[in-house]
């Protein structure tokens, strides 16, 4: 379309919308949403990567967990392609102890949370400068897969009641994704990480490498890492019972506090405007 001075102007419609406003979420859905889509996002393509190497490469540490510490050496090179696995979850777990604390949802296990960061973070520095880089990767395989399919649960759960209307297939998925993450973890989290990690570093390290430097330290954090899922297992296993004796007919995340738990409680400017994350109040 041209101007009456001879320029062409160009019709631009509406700036586009954020999601949430668009499929018109609950506000308290639409204020979480953004996290759980970020988290999600995060956690596939870092699972996916390290899935690669495990399964698309040459190294055996999977089938083979003793092989992590085949030919160990303080000071050896490490790798690019775990090394390029390192800075992408160094860099997301040194925000995520801040979104923690300022941008995420306060939870009720939000205080084990930071410890879980805080802790995961000390661990792939510690590794990576001692040169345990193959445990790690083999550590964030197992434990990535439980979040994705955590925040395609919780995506989904916000999504079956968007428009105003009760939505069949994000229901279903929502209780796949539910059903499918409770298994994942018991297997990944409380099954195999005892079996392939802590065997290879507590038991099969001494083995190959004697004298191998920090060996206290470095299981310390992985078996206090161990307790955690633990603790976020019992979670599960009281959001199981809570179903299974009818308490709860719907999907809902059992570490948020309710209304009735916080009754002087006002919305957030997240709630109000729809923004990410929740300006919570704190509880230690």
């Amino acid at each position: 379309m041209r101007s009456p001075t001879g320029t062409t102007r160009v019709r631009r419609g509406p700036p586009p919308q954020p999601l949430a406003k668009r499929y018109r979420l609950q506000p308290r859905d639409a204020a979480k949403m953004p996290e759980s889509a970020w988290k999600f996002f995060f956690y596939l393509s870092s699972w996916s990567y390290s899935t690669y190497l495990l399964f698309g490469t040459n190294y055996p540490f999977f089938h083979d967990p003793p092989s992590v510490f085949y030919d160990w050496t303080p000071g050896m090179a490490v790798p690019r392609d775990i090394a390029a696995a390192y800075l992408l979850h160094g860099s997301f777990y040194g925000h995520s102890i801040y979104a923690t604390l300022y941008m995420d949802a306060w939870r009720k296990d939000s205080v084990v949370m930071l410890v879980h960061h805080v802790v995961t973070l000390v661990l792939i520095v510690s590794s990576y400068a001692f040169r345990y880089h193959n445990v790690g990767i083999l550590v964030l395989f197992l434990h990535d897969i439980c979040d994705v399919q955590l925040e395609f649960t919780k995506l989904n759960v916000y999504f079956k009641s968007c428009s105003g209307a009760h939505h069949r297939l994000h229901a279903l998925a929502a209780d796949l994704g539910c059903l499918s993450f409770s298994l994942s973890w018991f297997w990944f989290r409380l099954y195999w990480f005892p079996l392939k990690v802590l065997y290879a570093t507590c038991h099969c390290s001494l083995r190959s490498v004697p004298d191998i430097p920090f060996y206290f330290f470095f299981n310390a954090l992985l078996l206090l890492l161990t307790l955690m899922n633990l603790y976020w297992f019992l979670y599960i296993m009281a959001f199981a019972v809570k179903v299974l004796t009818g308490q709860v007919r719907e999907l809902k995340d059992v570490r948020e506090f309710d209304v009735a738990e916080v009754p002087s409680r006002k919305p957030s400017k997240a709630e109000k405007l729809l923004r990410n994350g929740l300006v919570k109040d704190k509880r230690f």
